[in-house]
């Protein structure tokens, strides 16, 4: 698998990248990649489905200049920043094998992300939900995922030193919740692993053999994405 560690300048460039890396291996110009990112700044991100004004601050996302963008995965929003370490998985599928639906690329994700955090940490490592990494019932990484015929694109991130009273400010509590977070706040659902970054991405390119750096990154596909996509209040801010 090759490794990329590449933050671009831009909220909506880095976004832009994982479509671009899927559609590259999509069409057959590219391989299984891991990617690791850390944002500079602050910016809020919904699925894919989410309904910015139910899931988001707006008010007072405009008044504090936090950009707020779409992602082309489901899942719920999240305020990425500084100490959100994020990575990015373009895998190849194969029905017979564990990445054949949807669940089941969950659980062998997770399960893996599970056995490479827990030594980090010194603390057992649950799934929880349908795509949540959580330590004692504190969650800690969302994650989800697009797919198409050949490859999808699962993506994440992991609170290391994130700003949780910010994102107490930024975003509301979710209208869809799972189970286990018993409607709590974003203070007493969410921790940080409070671990060096470079602790985690040794870890994860470990877990996914990812050794050979990528070269041919597809940047013409990244800056179109950018300019007509997620650089674009009509795709951010569409439902």
């Amino acid at each position: 698998m090759k490794f990329c560690d590449l933050t671009l300048a831009t909220p909506a460039e880095n976004l832009a990248c994982d479509e671009a890396l899927l559609d590259q291996a999509e069409d057959g110009l590219g391989e299984e990649v891991l990617r690791i990112w850390e944002p500079a700044q602050c910016f809020v991100v919904v699925g894919y489905s989410n309904q910015a004004a139910t899931e988001v601050n707006l008010p007072f996302c405009e008044r504090n200049g936090l950009p707020v963008l779409r992602r082309c995965t489901g899942g719920g929003t999240v305020l990425q920043g500084p100490g959100c370490l994020n990575y990015s998985l373009i895998l190849r599928v194969a029905v017979s094998g564990p990445l054949g639906s949807i669940s089941a690329t969950n659980h062998f994700i997770l399960d893996r992300h599970r056995t490479a955090i827990a030594p980090l940490i010194g603390a057992p490592v649950e799934r929880r939900g349908q795509t949540d990494l959580a330590i004692g019932g504190l969650k800690f990484s969302g994650n989800a995922q697009r797919r198409k015929r050949r490859f999808l694109l699962f993506h994440g991130s992991f609170l290391l030193h994130a700003d949780i009273a910010l994102i107490a400010t930024a975003l509301p509590l979710p209208s869809k919740q799972p189970d286990y977070r018993a409607n709590r706040s974003h203070a007493d659902f969410l921790v940080n692993l409070k671990i060096a970054p470079s602790l985690l991405s040794a870890a994860l390119a470990k877990t996914w053999n990812a050794t050979e750096p990528l070269t041919g990154l597809p940047t013409e596909r990244i800056k179109l994405l950018t300019r007509d996509k997620y650089s674009q209040p009509g795709w951010s801010l569409r439902f």
